[in-house]
């Protein structure tokens, strides 16, 4: 058969098990259980009503993209003009974009691992060489990058992929990072693609993470990805956007037409009022930072467990001591336990030893998942 084949999904494969068993909690899909807001939800009915159902601009439609641009300038250090930006069919697609704008088979790619398994098949579905470089995991459950493996594993590579706020870690760049980061690609001559969908779930206080649109130059070898999903609540719309570098939009809008050929204009509008919500995009942080909190007081106490609360993103990444199946672990808490999370393997090798759970649920799930979380690492690794 002449088709591409692609590794399989190890979350995958732990959801279709659940969704066979009765009465599971899910906390192994990186999504919420709260709706999304209003606001977005009465901007598209209303924008349906009004026959917003054409074919759109393919970089999206002007008042989406200035918004994007405004929004972007006022969160960051340096200002991000409406003509850069590129909308999306969701921040996959916008990976996808880019990648499909720099890369050609054989070509080099730098990730991070642990890394969302979709960034790593998108390479490969390029003909890309995937080049995972692993995040050092710290004695106290926190995790950092090493920048001069990062500078050697550089030498020669084409792109460079940065997650942060990094799914499935939490792991997040600071600024002064960020710049050794860019100054390493500056020198290498290497793209930049930055993943900063979690931008906004962070819980330092800020306003968002540290990104490289704070220290990059508009001209740099830098396209920086983010969506409506996460931060928006907006997981099943399908929006994203591209904010490219200056003077590429033509170049990348002929890759949009021949790949998703624009998004619908009732789902645009959406994301303008989204972005228009501030209030949305705190309250939903809130709701996650509780989720957090509940997620530490569980794994606190449990022997042989690694963890610390991340800084950003809305996941507890929870090493085991002994676990060398993580699969096998994440399967036994569905059959025996009725709890969803996420194997740490499926994020590439280093994160075997780990389990990933989703803690932007209502604080009622979370106590219930946690327990049954608790009990079944417990009963399961005495076993």
């Amino acid at each position: 058969m002449d088709i591409n084949r692609l590794p399989g999904s190890g979350i995958v494969a732990v959801a279709r098990r659940a969704f066979a068993t009765p009465d599971v909690e899910f906390l192994c899909f990186g999504e919420s259980d709260q709706p999304t807001p209003q606001p977005a939800r009465d901007a598209a009915v209303a924008a349906l009503d009004a026959g917003f159902t054409r074919y759109p601009d393919v970089r999206g439609v002007p008042a989406l993209r200035q918004a994007i641009a405004t929004y972007l300038t006022a969160l960051h250090a340096r200002p991000v003009t409406e003509d850069r930006i590129q909308v999306t069919a969701s921040g996959m697609a916008a990976v996808s974009i880019a990648l499909a704008a720099i890369l050609r088979p054989g070509d080099r790619v730098v990730v991070h691992d642990p890394l969302w398994p979709n960034i790593g098949n998108a390479v490969r579905l390029r003909g890309g060489d995937l080049d995972p470089l692993d995040l050092i995991a710290e004695p106290d459950g926190r995790f950092r990058l090493d920048l001069d493996r990062l500078d050697a594993a550089l030498d020669g590579a084409r792109a460079f992929i940065l997650n942060s706020p990094n799914n499935p870690t939490g792991w997040t760049a600071t600024r002064d990072e960020l710049r050794a980061i860019l100054d390493i690609a500056r020198r290498r001559h290497v793209w930049l693609i930055s993943d900063e969908v979690y931008s906004r779930l962070i819980y330092t206080g800020a306003p968002a993470a540290p990104s490289l649109l704070d220290v990059a130059e508009p001209g740099d070898r830098v396209m920086v990805c983010n969506s409506f999903s996460k931060a928006w609540v907006m997981t099943g719309w399908r929006l994203g956007w591209l904010v490219l570098p200056q003077g590429a939009s033509d170049a990348v809008v002929e890759i949009v037409e021949v790949t998703h050929s624009g998004v619908a204009p009732f789902i645009q509008q959406a994301g303008i009022a989204a972005l228009h919500d501030a209030e949305g995009v705190e309250r939903f942080r809130t709701h996650c930072a509780t989720g957090r909190a509940l997620a530490s007081q569980a794994l606190d106490g449990i022997n042989g467990i690694r963890y610390a609360a991340p800084d950003g993103a809305f996941y507890a990444f929870v090493g085991v001591e002994g676990l060398a199946d993580s699969m096998d672990l994440a399967l036994k808490l569905v059959a025996n336990h009725r709890v969803a999370v996420a194997p740490g393997v499926a994020f590439g090798e280093a994160g075997e030893g780990f389990l990933r759970v989703c803690f932007a649920q209502s604080a009622e799930r979370m106590e219930r998942a946690m327990q049954r979380l608790r009990d079944g690492i417990r009963m399961e690794m005495a076993a």
